[in-house]
């Protein structure tokens, strides 16, 4: 890999993008976004929802500096692969294993404190196809209740020679078990679905997605998942519900939905199985706003759906909420997409686009799927394209709504933003890189190479940077 990848600034952001003090944490929508934003603020020692806030956007209360020159530790070996975000709560550090383990690491120091294992995870050859090997077990980012001092997964369990995915509820202090809930949806196959987003909570429930395998093999259809915290039966919204109908993954590149200030969650749904005129619209290649109760409020699909279908573009990183009240769309079309929140459109054209089809974006500034979760402040979305770096786009109003490609950058994983950076992790290395300019201000070490779509995490005074089977911290001083 290529560690110093020079940035290539296209247009320069405005200079009040370095504004990252506790006020960046209302910029993840509009006034009724930053008012959520305000009301789920939690202190700098905690990290307890994939990219820090319900709304996704990834923005950390102000810091003073990351130190990279060396880790201030890094975690033993665990028992399995890693391919969610560390969580931080109280002293601990959280992260969970394909091996269907939960660890709490102790914060000062990265030794384990306590382990939970769940039940045998899947193996690899017990399913139709899998990009996970050998096993299956905890995929997405789980989720942690701060007032119920409870954190919550899902496990892919092998029991009697057959997947199940269950959602279990731990003690954060201990890793008592308190809940188990089979999460399968009716009628579903489950060696052919996979869940694989972050948790996230809402309305006293656990919200996650499911989708299938790698390759979309077998058959499956894409749902949003919502579960009491208190237990009890789950609610589904299923995509590609028509019968007949299949697939539609709600995977997001391991993104949580995202949940706004009034409770409604968005999500980012994959190709489905329609794609030849004369069958009716199957809620795939889209954004989707539901209610807590996971009705449909609303939707925006290209009108280039169907071939979007046929040519595997998902919809496939999670929807940037924006403080002007638009939505950053984006995915494997290489197509990056600007949306009025408050009227999504259906099929319809968007407000503005950057990017073809035919090409990458504004000639070669992503030329790969853009996947996973997004750093988002003020009009600024900084978005995962995994083959060649992050990129910085701009989201204007006037004189009429538009986009526009600021930079390219090193990294490529999920993007953070802290201390005045932006944080991503390729390979066995995180980058630190300047917001208004896309170039490498710091990097950092990690050892082993991260899995997929990786991301970094803050608290207790650290950065958590997940590789393959460890957890690497560096320290992160307190604002001036």
């Amino acid at each position: 890999m290529r560690r110093h990848r020079p940035a290539r600034p296209l247009l320069l952001a405005s200079a009040g993008l370095l504004a990252l003090g506790s006020a960046a944490l209302g910029a993840s929508g509009g006034p009724a976004h930053a008012a959520a934003a305000a009301a789920q603020t939690v202190t700098t020692s905690s990290w307890t929802v994939y990219h820090y806030l319900p709304s996704g956007t990834g923005v950390a209360v102000a810091a003073g500096a990351v130190n990279t020159s060396q880790p201030a530790w890094t975690s033993p070996n665990l028992d399995g692969q890693l391919y969610g975000e560390p969580l931080v709560f109280g002293s601990y550090v959280y992260v969970a294993t394909q091996n269907n383990t939960v660890y709490a690491l102790v914060a000062r120091t990265g030794k384990v404190a306590w382990s939970r294992h769940l039940g045998a995870p899947v193996p690899a050859s017990a399913l139709p196809c899998t990009g996970i090997t050998p096993t299956v077990g905890i995929t997405g980012t789980p989720v942690i209740d701060r007032t119920r001092d409870e954190i919550f997964v899902v496990a892919d369990l092998y029991a009697g020679r057959k997947p199940a995915h269950h959602l279990i509820g731990l003690s954060t202090a201990t890793g008592k078990v308190e809940l188990n809930v089979d999460v399968d949806p009716p009628g579903s196959y489950p060696p052919a679905l996979l869940q694989h987003t972050g948790l996230n909570l809402d309305a006293g429930q656990v919200i996650f997605g499911m989708g299938g395998n790698n390759g979309d093999c077998s058959t499956y259809r894409g749902r949003v998942v919502a579960v009491p915290e208190k237990g009890g039966k789950p609610k589904f919204f299923t995509v590609d519900a028509a019968k007949g109908d299949s697939q539609g993954a709600i995977w997001m590149g391991g993104a949580a939905p995202v949940v706004d200030s009034k409770g409604d969650i968005w999500v980012a749904v994959g190709n489905g199985s329609v794609e030849t005129p004369g069958k009716a619209y199957d809620d795939s290649d889209s954004l989707l706003e539901l209610s807590s109760s996971l009705k449909l409020l609303q939707f925006w699909a290209p009108a280039t759906w169907r071939q979007n279908n046929a040519n595997d573009y998902d919809m496939s990183a999670a929807p940037a909420l924006l403080s002007d009240g638009q939505v950053i769309l984006t995915g494997k079309s290489r197509i990056v997409y600007a949306l009025n929140a408050a009227h999504l459109g259906g099929i319809s054209a968007p407000q503005a686009t950057v990017g073809t089809v035919s090409g990458s974006l504004l000639g070669d500034a992503c030329d790969g799927d853009i996947d996973g979760g997004i750093a988002a402040l003020g009009t600024t979305a900084y978005l995962p394209c995994l083959s060649e770096g992050i990129i910085a786009v701009q989201a204007t109003k006037s004189p009429k709504p538009g986009l526009r490609l600021l930079w390219t950058g090193a990294g490529g994983g999920p993007p953070i933003m802290v201390a005045g950076l932006v944080w991503t992790i390729v390979g066995g290395w995180v980058y630190g890189l300047n917001p208004r300019t896309g170039v490498t201000e710091q990097e950092g070490q990690v050892g082993q190479s991260a899995n997929d779509f990786p991301t970094p995490s803050v608290g207790d005074g650290l950065m958590l940077v997940p590789n393959t089977t460890n957890i690497t911290a560096f320290a992160v001083s307190p604002p001036k």
